[in-house]
C-alpha cells in the first residue's frame, strides 16, 4: 500500500496508556458501589468529557458532588504510579523504522495535551521518530471532528487522502474517516468489545499492520 504518510493516535496505539486510566476510575466508581463497565466508558475515549463524562455519570449514579480537583490529582497519581515502567505497544519500535526506511512520513494526533503526549515521547525516546505531534489546541475541535487530522495534514503539506491514519478508537474512526482519510485499527484492552466495522482493516497488534504495509 502506498501512502504519504502514516498519522498514529498516541494513547492506546503507542503506549498502553488506556488501561491504567481506566482502572483508576473504575476503582473510584466502585468506591462508592457502582460498576464502570468498558462498554460505557469507551464512549470517551479518543475524545474528552464533552462527549461522555466519567464524572457526571458518576455523580448522577451516586446522587453527590465531588471536588474534582482534588480528585483528579489524586486519580493522576495512581495513574502515572501504574504506567511507570510502561514502553511502547508491541510492534511500536519496528514500525517506526520501517516506515523511514521507506521514507513514509509519521506525525502523532492525538486529542491529548501537548505535555502529556510529547512527555511520554522523550520518555520512550521517540519524539525524533515524528515529524510534527498535533494534539488538542492545535485545531479549533479534538476528535470525534476531524479538524486535528485535517491539521496534521496541512503541516505535513499532504492531501488527506494521501494519509493512513492508525487508530483504536471509535473517536478517532469517526474523526479520520471525517477528515477523508483511510483508517486501520489496533484495538487494545480497553477497545477491543467495540465495533470497528467503519475502519478499513482490523489488525491484532501493530506487528500485523507493518506487515501489512509492506
Amino acid at each position: 500500500m502506498a501512502v504519504a504518510a502514516v498519522l498514529f493516535d498516541f494513547d492506546g496505539v503507542l503506549v498502553d496508556t488506556e488501561w491504567a486510566i481506566y482502572q483508576a476510575w473504575r476503582r473510584m466508581f466502585e468506591g462508592h458501589g457502582h460498576e464502570l463497565p468498558l462498554a460505557v466508558y469507551t464512549r470517551c475515549i479518543g475524545s474528552d468529557f464533552a462527549t461522555w463524562s466519567p464524572k457526571t455519570h458518576l455523580e448522577e449514579l451516586s446522587g453527590l458532588a465531588f471536588d474534582w480537583h482534588d480528585l483528579d490529582g489524586r486519580r493522576q497519581v495512581e495513574i502515572m504510579a501504574e504506567l511507570s515502567a510502561e514502553g511502547p505497544m508491541p510492534g511500536v519500535i519496528k514500525l517506526l523504522a520501517q516506515l523511514t526506511r521507506a521514507g513514509i512520513r509519521r506525525a502523532v494526533v492525538s486529542s491529548s495535551s501537548h505535555a502529556w503526549v510529547e512527555g511520554w515521547l522523550e520518555k520512550l525516546g521517540l519524539a525524533d521518530c515524528f515529524e510534527t505531534v498535533v494534539c488538542r489546541g492545535d485545531a479549533p475541535r479534538i476528535k470525534p471532528a476531524p479538524d486535528l487530522y485535517l491539521a496534521a495534514a496541512e503541516m505535513l503539506g499532504l492531501l488527506p487522502a494521501e494519509c493512513l491514519v492508525i487508530e483504536d478508537s471509535l473517536n478517532g474512526v469517526n474523526s479520520a474517516r471525517a477528515a477523508g482519510m483511510d483508517v486501520w485499527v489496533v484495538p487494545n484492552r480497553v477497545t477491543a468489545g467495540l465495533d470497528f466495522s467503519g475502519a478499513g482493516r482490523i489488525f491484532p497488534s501493530l506487528v500485523e499492520l507493518a506487515a501489512a504495509l509492506q
